[in-house]
């Protein structure tokens, strides 16, 4: 007869269950929402840990190949102890499991007093007295979905993932169970599994590492996001009745990892946020995990808690700044309430050569810079704004002297690993560190620069040379990265830092964590915009989303609103044909700044709201989209977009609960007609790609 042990984290049940021989599941559900007894499963348990060691017995039912789950390294693990640590408002479970054969692991699930999530981390270490080869372990595991329903939940059961692309970051996918062709076999042992993740050091370049399963029946959602800057995986796994769940490290198939450990050695794999709640909505239940973020957030400098507004030249200059055009800027923005002036790309490149090919060297150039950078600094803190400035740390450009540096540079196979326009530091090469004290952190602290936007414009791939696999090596190095940005904060203390990866390659829990806000995307003039932006709400905290908005000469004032409201998803960046815009054009822009300093308390802490269908055609929209954003300070915002097509000529809304009913003020290019009657705010835009948003006060 199988045995439970139960603990209470806030909000969440968590229910380890385990067999006769000592091997042992976790199982989460909502508090508010126990298991009925009696509730009828053809299931095995499905053991808590899910590790893989070469030349170990696979699991059958067609699994190699699929999945390295469930094999007889997970199943040689027996509970050895279990105990719960409680530090305040802090409470861990420490489960340690042992293999006959010397091998231990040791998981860890801890929470803290308010949160709606837990992190959970798993350790392995080798006590067999040789050397083993890691093959996969996995950060979190859980069984048991749905515990509420008898059979196999035929029907019941949704998958939720979130996709990305180039410019196209945060789209929800929702599948069900039987169109992954998850349904357990006539035999129930014939393995189903979908695993999916993202090989290389861009680790949102196809899905986020986050995935989230649905009862439809009982509206129960169990998730996780992995922390993780390198190769990642998710796994939904059946063979039988039950549904398991799990994800870490990209393993040997997926890839390319192996790790050895010798005998005393452990290895422990990255953190996983994880939740269960039952609630009404996919996108409820996404912020639950994204509350992970606060921490972090709450801690990144002084100057970054009023989400202050930013102004980037890129999209004025197009790579080609200078001090001349640079002053000409900061006299079209004076007084208009800029916190932070970005020096992007191109600073450091040599004449007639591109900037996306010559990053490397980072020597500032004289041509468009002749009285030196400092200068340029010292007109920036005048304006009394902080001096930002961009930086490609870990890559090189094929017109640079460092990509010739072949001796520091990452390698596949022997040969130095080369994309069309990109070669790839080895960070963990003692003297790339030492260069790059020199010519980043050395150029920060010379110029009194307090901002960095740390920009990532190609991936490494499956991996690299230097350890024991590709997979490996790529994690190193990734590692040193991080250990870079935490270097950085030490050594320039209140420095902000950016984080851009051809815009959103990198919004995981683990980089987010490590700056203080994050490019939402490179769709920075695009009509997406407010798609891509809301979509996010559900993978990051919006106050560390940096959204564009990018202005042009010959915008109209409606096309100008449409833009700067953009913004109001999370934190307001300008940039564009600044200097040669008309008062009129201001106006418009000075008033989407004043509304954006009113909802940023909202922005920076609340629950988003979607209220409109989901748009289909990202690139090409149609129809509207509305939604709701609900302080923590008992106020609110609406934010409304037409797009192309059809659409209701006026727009309801239903106000969440405990939104204010009263209208405290409307931002749009012209009068928009809105009002509130029995909790639902209508809207009539008047037109297609129109922007309007309303200020709700209590």
């Amino acid at each position: 007869m199988n045995r439970k042990k139960e603990y209470q984290f806030g909000d969440m049940i968590l229910c380890y269950i385990s067999d006769e021989e000592g091997r042992t599941g976790l199982t989460m559900y909502p508090a508010d929402c126990p298991v009925p007894e009696g509730i009828e499963k053809k299931a095995a348990l499905d053991p808590l840990v899910q590790v893989k060691l070469a030349g170990d017995v696979y699991k059958g039912g067609y699994a190699p190949g699929n999945t390295l789950r469930c094999g007889e390294s997970a199943m040689s693990l027996i509970l050895k102890e279990q105990t719960l640590e409680k530090d305040g408002g802090r409470q861990c479970v420490r489960t340690v499991l042992e293999d006959a054969r010397g091998y231990r692991a040791v998981h860890t699930v801890s929470w803290e007093e308010g949160d709606p999530f837990v992190r959970m981390i798993c350790m392995y270490e080798n006590r067999s007295g040789h050397r083993i080869t890691l093959e996969m372990l996995e950060s979190f595991s859980l069984t048991g979905i749905s515990p509420y329903l008898p059979g196999d939940c035929s029907g019941d059961i949704m998958v939720h993932r979130l996709q990305s692309r180039w410019s196209q970051e945060g789209r929800l996918l929702s599948q069900s169970v039987e169109e992954l062709q998850l349904e357990s076999s006539w035999g129930m042992d014939a393995v189903r599994c979908e695993r999916f993740g993202q090989v290389g050091s861009m680790p949102v370049d196809h899905y986020f590492p986050f995935l989230a399963v649905e009862d439809t029946k009982t509206h129960v959602f169990w998730g996780a996001q992995l922390a993780h800057p390198a190769s990642w995986q998710m796994e939904i796994y059946r063979v039988d009745e039950n549904i398991a769940v799990s994800g870490g490290l990209a393993d040997r198939e997926f890839g390319h990892w192996m790790k050895y450990l010798e005998s005393g050695e452990s290895f422990t794999g990255p953190e996983a946020i994880v939740s269960v709640a039952h609630t009404g909505s996919i996108d409820a239940f996404c912020q639950r995990l994204t509350q992970s973020g606060e921490k972090a957030a709450d801690a990144a400098p002084e100057s970054e808690q009023e989400l202050p507004i930013i102004f980037n030249e890129y999209c004025t200059t197009w790579g080609d700044p200078s001090h001349e055009k640079i002053t000409e800027i900061l006299k079209a923005i004076h007084g208009k309430g800029f916190s932070y002036f970005v020096i992007d790309c191109g600073w450091y490149k040599a004449d007639g050569v591109p900037w996306d090919i010559s990053m490397g060297d980072y020597i500032p150039s004289k041509t468009l810079f002749p009285e030196g950078l400092g200068k340029t600094v010292e007109a920036i803190n005048a304006e009394g704004m902080k001096a930002g400035i961009w930086f490609e740390i870990e890559n090189v450009g094929h017109a640079s002297d460092a990509f010739h540096l072949t001796e520091h540079l990452l390698k596949r196979d022997g040969q130095p690993l080369t994309t069309v326009r990109r070669r790839f530091w080895d960070m963990t090469d003692p003297w790339v560190r030492d260069y790059l004290r020199e010519r980043v952190t050395g150029t920060l602290k010379k110029y009194g620069f307090e901002y960095m936007k740390v920009d990532y414009n190609d991936t490494i791939g499956i991996g690299c040379d230097g350890a024991e696999s590709q997979g490996e090596g790529l994690r190193r190095n990734m590692a040193a990265t991080m250990d870079f940005f935490e270097e950085v904060k030490r050594e320039i203390p209140g420095i902000v830092l950016e984080n851009c990866a051809s815009g959103g390659h990198r919004l995981e829990p683990g980089f987010m964590a490590a700056t203080s806000m994050a490019s939402f995307s490179d769709a920075h003039e695009c009509v997406e915009i407010p798609i891509i932006a809301a979509n996010l709400h559900r993978a990051i905290l919006p106050r560390q989303s940096q959204i564009w908005a990018v202005i042009r000469e010959t915008d109209s004032l409606k096309r100008i609103a449409y833009s700067v409201a953009n913004t109001f998803l999370g934190r307001m960046c300008l940039s564009g044909d600044v200097t040669h815009l008309t008062n009129e054009q201001w106006d418009v822009i000075d008033r989407g700044i004043a509304f954006y300093r009113r909802i940023a308390p909202v922005i920076k802490k609340g629950q988003t709201f979607w209220m409109s269908p989901q748009i289909e055609r990202i690139r090409h929209p149609e129809g509207w989209q509305g939604i709701v954003r609900l302080g923590a300070d008992g106020n609110a915002f609406a934010l409304i977009h037409t797009f192309g097509g059809e659409y209701p000529e006026t727009l309801e809304l239903t106000l969440p609960e405990g939104a204010p009913q009263k209208i405290g003020g409307i931002y749009s290019d012209t009068d928009v007609d809105v009002r509130i009657e029995d909790g639902k705010l209508y809207c009539r835009p008047g037109d297609n790609w129109r922007a309007a948003a309303v200020y709700l006060e209590k």
